[in-house]
């Protein structure tokens, strides 16, 4: 079951938007992190159940965000949030061990989806 959750993106707009997606009804403890080297701390730190991680962010993007995560963790459940959705960058990441990518803008349907995509693998 998800109890913790890791947002990394730089933009505080779109974390807002993806706290607003998540499903209504669960007590998750959310954290957040604003570039992927503080994404990583927060990560080790709060060792969170499942990490909503955007690629395009300052300091280190999500590509090095997701194998640093990966690294610590290598049961890690890292969704990739992104607007770019071109094969190459999801079979890149997908490569480095992201469970699944949704396409920005996220809504409520998407992020339901990715989780219950990450429930499931937490479940094993």
């Amino acid at each position: 079951m998800i109890k913790k959750i890791l947002i990394v993106d730089d933009s505080p707009v779109s974390r807002a938007i993806v706290k607003k997606c998540l499903p209504r009804g669960h007590a998750f403890e959310l954290f957040e992190a604003g570039d992927g080297l503080e994404g990583v701390a927060r990560f080790k730190e709060t060792r969170p159940d499942v990490t909503l991680l955007d690629l395009t962010m300052p300091v280190m993007d999500g590509f090095e965000a997701l194998e640093e995560i990966r690294k610590a963790d290598p049961e890690a459940v890292v969704v990739v949030l992104t607007a770019d959705i071109q094969q190459k960058t999801v079979n890149k990441v997908m490569a480095l061990g992201a469970a699944t990518v949704t396409p920005k803008p996220p809504s409520a349907e998407k992020i339901e989806q990715a989780l219950a995509q990450a429930e499931l693998l937490l479940r094993g």
